[in-house]
């Protein structure tokens, strides 16, 4: 019988993929991860109250469950990459960190020391080969499609992967969840960065850093001084609420200089462009591209795909330039392409 660890965060995509698997006649062993000190909120995806109800959802279809505890990999992959990323002017999104370094690479590793062939998740999405590559791939779902946060899977990764409910919907899931009479089968989706459920990431980052944060100068495009701002750490491309400052028209973050301690503001129609930069390009579906390739992009998990043409310009660095422009372009944050409905790979932005 094939062994396969189901990672588990106390939630109902999790439950019912570990529900799901011993269906099919898998021997299946449900995680879930430990990953930082004080995760008790109630309604965080690693906190005490999802380990219990993990627990009681293992026991309920009748898999052993296990904690593994990752705090270690947690701070030197999310949080402290987290923290220095802010620090650099750029946004960091450490669900994809956490994804790609705890949830593969630690989880993974772990599994396969135990006897494991596999790993599963909860996530909506797909794991298949490209038609025309036969590279392992994410194929996107209909429903609450997750591939944007799993661009940067190796292909061995993918090769021991299985998302066991890419194929169903959300409405679904719960209807399955309910009649097994889940714990789970109501609980609301986590929408918060786990480690900072207040959303107030400023005030993380400064109780977790004893680097200086210094207040500094709002400026325009000519560089012309506007006003103070607080510190680099609290601002992102887009932003226009929280900024402090009153010009009489509306501002809105549209870069971020830290060399200069520089926040600079400007205009909604300031913060379009057309062309991306993307670094640690991680080819998935597609290789690396030789040369122009046309694919679609998203550079958001909420923001639908958009035409583009993407080539190479350097060691695993890629230009995008997309048919329309695009708004809020934020270094740090993640740019995933995709060939039809296949992810082709993605990156991180720099410019």
């Amino acid at each position: 019988m094939t062994k396969v660890v189901v990672g588990m965060s106390g939630g109902v995509d999790s439950s019912v993929a570990a529900y799901l698997l011993k269906e099919q006649g898998y021997d299946v062993i449900g995680v879930t991860m430990a990953l930082f000190d004080g995760a008790d909120e109630e309604g965080l995806c690693c906190g005490l109250s999802a380990t219990e109800d993990a627990r009681a959802v293992a026991d309920n279809i009748g898999i052993p469950h296990y904690v593994f505890n990752f705090k270690k990999e947690f701070k030197e992959y999310v949080t402290d990459y987290f923290i220095s990323e802010y620090l650099k002017g750029a946004t960091p999104n450490p669900c994809i960190a956490c994804n790609r370094y705890l949830k593969w690479e630690a989880l993974l590793n772990r599994s396969l020391e135990i006897g494991a062939e596999f790993i599963a998740t909860g996530h909506y999405a797909t794991v298949t080969r490209h038609p025309s590559t036969g590279r392992y791939t994410l194929q996107t779902a209909d429903s609450k499609d997750q591939t944007y946060a799993l661009y940067a899977l190796s292909q061995y990764q993918l090769e021991h992967t299985l998302m066991p409910i890419g194929g169903f919907s959300k409405p679904y899931i719960r209807d399955i969840a309910k009649k097994l009479g889940l714990r789970t089968a109501d609980k609301p989706d986590s929408q918060d960065i786990c480690f900072v459920p207040d959303g107030d990431h400023g005030r993380f980052i400064k109780e977790n850093t004893s680097a200086a944060i210094p207040e500094g100068d709002f400026v325009d495009s000519a560089g012309n001084i506007l006003g103070r701002h607080k510190g680099i750490i609290n601002y992102t491309i887009g932003q226009r609420k929280g900024l402090g400052i009153a010009l009489g028209v509306p501002a809105y973050v549209t870069k971020i200089d830290p060399k200069n301690n520089r926040v600079v503001l400007g205009s909604n129609e300031d913060l379009f462009s057309t062309r991306v930069l993307v670094q640690n390009y991680n080819p998935m579906g597609l290789e690396m591209p030789s040369g122009e390739i046309r694919v679609s992009g998203k550079l958001r998990y909420t923001q639908p795909k958009a035409d583009c043409t993407i080539r190479p310009v350097g060691n695993s660095i890629v230009e995008a330039v997309f048919d329309t422009p695009q708004r809020a372009v934020t270094p740090g944050q993640a740019a995933v392409f995709y060939d039809g409905e296949y992810v082709a790979g993605g990156g991180t932005i720099i410019a």
